[in-house]
């Protein structure tokens, strides 16, 4: 899944466990500009770092994985869990930059000059 949005707010890396670390931001994400929703991401492990790169305010292309998880507490109660899990955050000043029109390519030289020749096909 992926979506564009300007980042809110960028925490610092949280050491869950000896091996387990994560990176939570929030994005506003304006589908209907009347009324932005407020989405709290999350980087894993080595992912951490991509935050670095960017600040509060910067307009992103992110794309992310829909996670869930069913957990049963002591007491036998069912919970349900999501988490919206980032992989790859770009800014969108760069997208935009490397996805704009190219200029158009020219014609090879070899297309354009007159065949002096009789007969130039090989066969």
């Amino acid at each position: 899944m992926n979506i564009s949005a300007k980042i809110i707010e960028i925490f610092e890396t949280a050491k869950v466990t000896e091996t387990f670390k994560k990176r939570e931001f929030v994005v506003e994400y304006s589908e209907n500009p009347q009324y932005p929703e407020y989405l709290k991401f999350e980087f894993i492990q080595d992912k951490c770092e991509l935050l670095d790169a960017f600040k509060v305010g910067d307009e992103v292309e992110l794309q992310f994985n829909l996670k869930g998880r069913k957990w049963t507490d002591p007491k036998g109660g069912v919970k349900y869990f999501n988490t919206l899990q980032a992989w790859k955050l770009d800014n969108k000043s760069n997208v935009a930059s490397a996805t704009g029109a190219e200029p158009p390519m020219a014609e090879p030289e070899w297309l354009s000059e007159p065949s002096n020749r009789e007969n130039d096909l090989p066969f």
